[in-house]
């Protein structure tokens, strides 16, 4: 073996090393109370155009209702085998969202779906504080296009689900003993820069993120 090439390699097994050494070491959690967490939550979404709105298990079902008809939406599609999902058919006061039930193979209703949906609705497996970031686990009730298509994205977020940083999510959630799949972080709206820096919002999914925290 060269003498360069030997160089190399200790140099590789150098930098690996100081990896591993890295990945051991403890990630410090912040102390927030559960308020912190949740202000720090909200600040974080609301800088990159994001919505959060505070509500309850009585209210969140009129609370979201008038948000979608003030972001003139006339429809929601939902999953209808969801707690939540089961909640909203009884739980609009009226008839003017028209609910749209994600019960049928995409194939069946892919024009509808992505050509005339305004909003869609989702559970989440709670939220990181430090970053914004909710945690979404799509599966085959609640899939990844839920999320993905309709113009405005609505997700309910339990409070008490907020945690301070990724790794605390993932300790106290047991990710190592059950972990998802397909596992989202989703921070804020759909987004993306050119080269000169301009962001722009709803380039590659939803142009509207709102959640409702429930208190």
């Amino acid at each position: 073996m060269s003498d360069a090439r030997s160089h190399i390699l200790q140099r590789l097994r150098a930098v690996g090393r100081a990896e591993e050494s890295e990945l051991a070491r403890p990630v410090a959690s912040h102390p927030w109370s559960r308020e912190e967490k949740l202000q720090r939550f909200t600040e974080c979404m609301s800088a990159v155009r994001a919505d959060v709105h505070l509500t309850n298990e009585r209210e969140w079902c009129n609370d979201l209702q008038q948000i979608l008809m003030t972001k003139g939406a006339r429809n929601l599609v939902y999953a209808p085998a969801t707690p939540h999902g089961q909640i909203l058919q009884s739980g609009l006061s009226s008839g003017d969202i028209e609910l749209i039930p994600y019960d049928q193979e995409i194939e069946q209703w892919k024009s509808r779906l992505f050509d005339e949906t305004d909003a869609s609705i989702t559970s989440c497996h709670g939220a990181i504080a430090e970053t914004g970031s909710l945690i979404l686990w799509p599966d085959e009730t609640e899939p990844r296009l839920l999320s993905l298509v309709p113009p405005v994205h609505c997700v309910l977020l339990q409070a008490d689900q907020i945690y301070s940083t990724f790794a605390e999510a993932v300790e106290n959630q047991g990710w190592a003993e059950d972990i998802p799949t397909n596992a989202l972080l989703i921070s804020g709206p759909s987004k993306s820069a050119d080269i000169a820096q301009v962001l722009a919002y709803g380039v590659h999914g939803p142009k509207s993120l709102v959640v409702l925290v429930l208190r």
